[in-house]
């Protein structure tokens, strides 16, 4: 019998993304490992994330405004989830 998974931070953040920004091109990077130790690490990882993302949406938009519609499309689940988000936006 085949059952669902449980779908990863990344596969969540991933999901959003592509869905509210339909993306040109997605890069979504765990890198929880590189902060092990640190402040928000925990034992399992999908902690700390890398998301390198291009769509036409982020057109005429600052970074700021990039980055905040980035947010928008992760809240509050799987951002609630995260320690650490960095971003990089383009536009096409």
């Amino acid at each position: 019998m085949g059952g669902c998974r449980e779908l990863t931070v990344k596969d969540e953040i991933e999901e959003a993304l592509r869905r509210v920004l339909a993306p040109d091109s997605l890069v979504v990077t765990d890198e929880s490992e590189q902060h092990r130790g640190h402040s928000g690490w925990r034992e399992g990882g999908e902690t700390h994330f890398r998301v390198e993302i291009r769509s036409a949406r982020f057109s005429g938009m600052t970074r700021l405004q990039s980055h905040q519609l980035v947010h928008r499309a992760l809240s509050p689940s799987p951002l609630d989830k995260l320690h650490a988000l960095s971003i990089s936006t383009r536009s096409r």
